[in-house]
């Protein structure tokens, strides 16, 4: 049985970037993964925000154009376009990036387990013992520590009593080659009858198109509405030829969880919740949660007290989505084609152009909680 300080559950953005920090810290890391390669089973679009460029040190080669220009669209296809003076938007070639990142981790002393499927933990003295399925053989790690950074239906939040996501978005995406000289813009459409409770997307960086549409769980069929999304379409920007890829998936919707810690393990990423209910953006979040997650941890394992836990609840990262929160419910109550196309009409007013500019181009990120007076229930 192999042994390990923490084990981390899953090799997306949050994991690889939380099993890095902790082994730079001395600390032993296993990182598991069912994907036998990270750069396989991309989902996301993977737009990164100005804050995000500006704050991580991520590689140019793993990262598409700059993209100054949204264009907002109402249900009838009547446009608002808003620049930034400054880059604001760029996509990742995810796959690289991935890759990337895991390289940084094996650098870093990371114990890489390609194609472990977990299968559930349970709680042993002075920490957890988790079962995989790897290469059609049962395999069981001990850790000190566990990290679930296994998406949005995370089984280790299962298997350690913490909070599970309940609302979801369901997004469904195609990847063309851009043919576009022109400059590159991200296109949003507020059209409820293919994006019901969210958008609809064309983000054209000059080298690739990613075209798609997400809305509430159950309320649409993603497959047809990118059907019919793509017809409605203007001539000028439907993509040209067959897609290179497809990728979708859920999409927390519901803001960070409020129980996201306890002595046995924490999450991140996905499983915690962490992508903004508004815009649905998760890698920010991801990267910060991360980053902040293995101080936390070190401090944990380092102290073996509780208390280094306190900070981690998902209670005060809560308090500060609260109009996001508000405005998500807004988008799954009020979302009608009309009230879009109001809505379409006010952010055309001066005033109105003045709040798109702040929810586009915003330098809000993902805030880190104060510290906190309460015990965190064993688990």
């Amino acid at each position: 049985m192999e042994r390990c300080d923490v084990l981390v559950v899953g090799a997306g953005l949050a994991g690889l970037e939380c099993a890095r920090g902790l082994s730079r810290m001395g600390l032993r890391v296993i990182l598991a993964d069912r994907r036998k390669r990270v750069d396989r089973g991309v989902r996301t679009t993977g737009i990164f925000v100005r804050r995000t460029l500006e704050d991580f040190a991520l590689p140019e080669t793993c990262l598409g154009p700059p993209v100054r220009r949204i264009v907002l669209y109402a249900p009838s296809h009547r446009a608002l376009s808003v620049e930034s003076e400054k880059d604001e938007f760029r996509v990742g070639l995810m796959a690289k990036l991935y890759e990337w990142h895991l390289e940084r981790c094996l650098r870093a002393g990371v114990c890489w387990r390609p194609g472990a499927a977990y299968l559930g933990s349970q709680a042993r003295r002075g920490g957890t013992i988790a079962a995989f399925e790897r290469e059609g053989h049962r395999e069981e790690i001990t850790a000190r520590f566990l990290v679930g950074a296994d998406g949005a239906s995370s089984p280790v939040a299962r298997d350690l009593g913490l909070d599970a996501n309940l609302r979801f978005l369901i997004g469904l995406e195609e990847v063309y080659e851009s043919r576009s000289v022109g400059a590159p813009a991200f296109h949003c459409f507020l059209d409820p009858r293919v994006a019901p409770g969210y958008i609809a997307w064309i983000v054209d960086d000059g080298q690739s198109v990613h075209l798609g549409t997400g809305g509430v769980a159950g309320r649409f069929e993603p497959h047809r509405a990118l059907q019919v999304f793509k017809a409605g379409l203007p001539e000028h920007l439907r993509p040209a030829g067959e897609p290179a890829e497809r990728r979708g998936g859920r999409i927390p919707a519901g803001g960070i969880l409020k129980r996201i810690a306890c002595p046995r393990g924490l999450l991140v990423g996905d499983a915690a919740g962490a992508v903004s209910p508004l815009t649905a953006g998760g890698l920010d979040a991801a990267l910060r949660l991360s980053a902040y997650a293995t101080m936390r941890v070190q401090e944990f394992l380092a102290t073996g007290a509780s208390s280094a836990l306190l900070p981690y609840s998902g209670e005060r990262f809560r308090a500060r989505f609260a109009s996001r929160l508000f405005m998500r419910r807004a988008l799954e109550t009020l979302g009608t084609s009309w009230s879009m196309e109001l809505a379409h009409a006010l952010l055309r007013t001066p005033p109105g152009r003045m709040v798109a500019r702040h929810v586009f181009f915003g330098r809000g990120s993902f805030p880190l909680p104060a510290p906190a007076p309460e015990v965190i229930a064993a688990c």
